[in-house]
């Protein structure tokens, strides 16, 4: 299903503060997060804010609908952004960690995958990744899934 379809179907029953919305994959593995978040289990991400900069895209904003694409560009579910904040790289805390639901949810693995994320991001813009950079910080809940949606919780 694409990103238009879903939002149709959804639009068809409810009534959305705003009539649109963003359709994108997470970077690095599409299929397991969009699949983390159908299931409930991923309820918060993570970008740095230089690369916003940097894109010149603007910053997420409380409200937002957001449809999550897994590798395929087919649409898994919406999300509804409930709320964003800036925070330095090295005080990101285990709460979010836990949010983001990846991996053992620790706050040591949540730094060590985006560390090296955020730093090969950086390189390819010749840029060095540094622990004081701001962080945006974005939670969200699902507020509709495609129909033949499936969620493998293995």
């Amino acid at each position: 299903m694409t990103a238009q379809q879903l939002w149709n179907e959804y639009t068809a029953v409810h009534k959305p503060l705003h009539q649109s919305y963003q359709a994108w994959a997470f970077g690095c593995d599409a299929d397991l997060l969009a699949n983390l978040v159908a299931c409930g289990q991923k309820t918060a991400t993570a970008s740095l804010n230089l690369l916003y900069q940097l894109e010149n895209e603007p910053i997420p904003q409380a409200g937002s609908y957001h449809i999550i694409l897994d590798s395929q560009n087919q649409a898994r579910c919406i999300i509804q952004t409930t709320k964003v904040y800036i925070t330095p790289f090295d005080t990101v805390t285990e709460e979010h960690a836990w949010k983001e639901g990846e991996g053992d949810r620790t706050l040591q693995f949540w730094q060590e995958v985006h560390r090296n994320y955020f730093s090969k991001c950086l390189q390819e813009m010749g840029k060095t990744f540094a622990e004081s950079m701001g962080v945006v910080c974005e939670e969200f809940r699902v507020v509709y899934q495609a129909k033949e949606n499936s969620c493998d919780k293995t």
